[in-house]
């Protein structure tokens, strides 16, 4: 693999995990898109360090991972403040940062949000498979050997010339996202919303929802009054394909929100999270309280250009 070796993990916290924007075009083979549940900090945090957006990154959940680097180099930590530390130092977030050989980069625990980003400047190299670089976990293949990192695993980074001429980038911080609860997610109806009774579609906008602690990287599991369907109607459908944002409803009642994990499924969609929003499920927490909002079409259409005007700005900046 080419590639050099850039950091040594000594702690691999909760759940860390090599990750890039994700494997498409291979649910047909039941292979689901798998990659950084908030691409938004993931992107961003890759054209802070000089890389493509899409270059593999480090995902981390809560605390615990540290990771010595072995060579100077230059790194960027977005998405939720795990209160990020070089040595003793708190790590800026969202900025890039010179890190020297011998320095140990750890999270210490969350101030905000749920899971963080560590970019290097050329990117983690490990071997692409079906066209990512992202780690399946259920299926055992992808980023890091398939799994998630351990104690003692050695990761490589691409080939950059001199990395310091990347150092001290900073992403706006009026552009930076609130992740805060309670969240307030915006939805498109559908494709089985008829199925639902008028009673339960005015209670999925009404009512706030609990984040369950059974909750991962397969779905986020809401807990609430259920919500109901049109009398008569099975508790479940002919599985069919699925995409990240939508919202199911099992038998139960109790909506999951559908994350990367997941390529298919048999229970009915009352909604889905609009493609400006679903950047925002990587970094909620259980225990949270959700709320959702139904928009129009156009309104989902531009919020999605308002946020990618955003690294668009970003991208000339740096130029």
């Amino acid at each position: 693999m080419a590639g050099a070796k850039t950091f040594e993990v000594l702690s691999p916290g909760i759940m860390s995990t090599v990750q890039d924007l994700g494997r498409f075009g291979c649910a047909r083979y039941g292979v689901a898109a798998s990659g950084a549940l908030d691409g938004f900090a993931t992107r961003v945090g890759n054209l802070l360090v000089g890389n493509d957006e899409n270059a593999a990154v480090v995902e981390t959940t809560l605390m615990g991972l540290r990771m010595k680097a072995l060579r100077d180099t230059v790194v960027a930590v977005t998405g939720g403040n795990l209160q990020p530390r070089s040595d003793r130092d708190l790590l800026p977030l969202w900025r890039s940062k010179l890190v020297r050989e011998g320095e140990i980069i750890g999270f210490s625990g969350p101030a905000s949000g749920f899971r963080a980003y560590l970019a290097v400047a050329g990117g983690f190299k490990v071997a692409s498979v079906m066209g990512s670089r992202s780690t399946n976990l259920a299926s055992g293949f992808g980023g890091f050997e398939g799994r998630a990192l351990r104690k003692g695993d050695i990761l490589a980074a691409g080939p950059t010339g001199d990395p310091v001429r990347f150092a001290d980038r900073v992403f706006p911080p009026e552009a930076v996202p609130v992740y805060a609860s309670p969240w307030r997610l915006r939805i498109l109806w559908g494709p089985q919303d008829d199925h639902f009774s008028e009673e339960g579609r005015q209670t999925f906008v009404t009512a706030a929802f609990s984040v369950s602690p059974d909750s991962d990287r397969t779905g986020i599991r809401l807990n609430g009054p259920a919500v109901g369907r049109k009398p008569g109607l099975d508790e479940s459908i002919i599985s069919e394909g699925i995409l990240s944002g939508a919202i199911q409803v099992p038998g139960d009642g109790q909506p999951i929100i559908i994350l990367g994990e997941t390529a298919s499924g048999g229970y009915r969609k009352i909604a889905t999270v609009v493609s400006a929003d679903l950047h925002l499920l990587g970094q909620i927490t259980p225990g949270d309280e959700i709320r959702f909002e139904a928009v129009a079409m156009e309104t989902a259409v531009q919020a999605l250009r308002e946020l990618q005007n955003k690294i668009d700005k970003f991208k000339r900046s740096l130029k």
